[in-house]
């Protein structure tokens, strides 16, 4: 059980289908916000990302880096290249890469390694469903409909994410 609490888990519905009809659409042309430490690790891991990237983003990366100058959230975006994050290569690296190494999301900007979790403008969890809170993004995976299983279940990795960041937060507050 999680002790996060998530505004409308208990009626929430995901599940992810990237492989199964997906092909990662929450990747197209999303421009994640990426926090200062997140930049700092992608970027000493570059020598091990730059050989998987397809051809485009892997020169848009050599020369121009992997964050945009646009920001969002008060953080520099990443780059987007043929209307696809820079990252994205039948998947996304930075997942396949943490994964290799023991942990999917290590690597992740936060916000795509917690989606569909988000939190408003209260600092109150929730799972991103269609027009739940304003959501606009059309996705399939975030109409409700579109399965019966209990975002609770499917969703337990990132919700213990979700945890361990609000909890190291707090930690960070006490300092």
């Amino acid at each position: 059980m999680h002790s996060l609490p998530v505004l409308n888990l208990e009626t929430a519905t995901f599940d992810c289908s990237f492989g199964r009809g997906c092909d990662g659409i929450c990747c197209r042309n999303g421009r994640p916000p990426v926090t200062p430490a997140e930049a700092k690790t992608i970027k000493k891991l570059m020598p091990r990302i730059v050989d998987r990237l397809l051809p485009a983003a892997r020169k848009l990366v050599e020369k121009a880096g992997f964050l945009s100058n646009r920001v969002k959230a008060g953080h520099k975006m990443l780059r987007v290249v043929d209307g696809w994050c820079v990252f994205f290569n039948e998947g996304c690296v930075l997942h396949s890469l943490g994964a290799e190494d023991g942990e999917s999301y290590q690597y992740k900007p936060s916000v795509c390694a917690l989606f569909p979790l988000d939190y408003d403008e209260h600092h109150r969890w929730y799972v991103r469903q269609w027009r739940y809170k304003g959501e606009d993004w059309d996705l399939f995976c975030l109409n409700p409909k579109n399965t019966k299983r209990k975002a609770s279940d499917s969703l337990a990795a990132e919700i213990a994410l979700a945890e361990k960041m609000e909890k190291a937060t707090k930690r960070g507050k006490k300092k």
